[in-house]
């Protein structure tokens, strides 16, 4: 399901995911001609045919509180096939937010309410120890989203 508000991606969520549709509280009209959804749904059917779009290309508008956004923002920053852990996130937001020292699990919050699913990457945050944790939509979809781009990553004792 795709979102958007004043030409703006607000949403793209998996059917059956955790906070499926977020903080979303307006009322949903479908809407077949709305630019930035056809965009959006371009620039995924880009991303599942291999090729790797910039997310820069889509005007996003992710609804959240200040933290959660300096996250997501991070997120957007991981190269695609890439991953990093929600260690090195939670140093870059105590960082970006002039503090000591951040949460990792506080951080792991903010990735899991991501609003906008695929997009902004919140699947390329692994473990500390390099394990895939969990993911929103299922982690089945976080081994298809990395698998897809190429990732290696440590899960379970397999190299994936």
């Amino acid at each position: 399901m795709l979102a958007s508000k004043n030409n703006k991606l607000i949403g793209l969520w998996i059917e059956g995911q955790k906070y499926y549709l977020g903080k979303l509280k307006e009322e949903i009209q479908e809407k077949d001609n709305d630019i930035i959804l056809i965009k959006a749904k371009k620039w995924l059917d880009r991303y599942f045919k291999g090729e790797k779009p910039q997310i820069s290309e889509l005007d996003l508008e992710p609804i959240g509180s200040d933290f959660a956004k300096n996250v997501w923002k991070l997120l957007c920053e991981i190269p695609y096939g890439e991953v990093t852990t929600y260690g090195e996130i939670a140093k870059k937001v105590a960082k970006l937010m002039n503090k000591s020292r951040m949460s990792a699990q506080a951080v792991g919050g903010a990735i899991g309410h991501n609003p906008i699913s695929i997009i902004i990457p919140c699947h390329r945050v692994i473990g500390t120890n390099g394990s895939l944790t969990g993911y929103a939509g299922g982690i089945d979809k976080k081994i298809f989203l990395l698998k897809h781009e190429g990732a290696k990553c440590f899960y379970r004792g397999e190299l994936k």
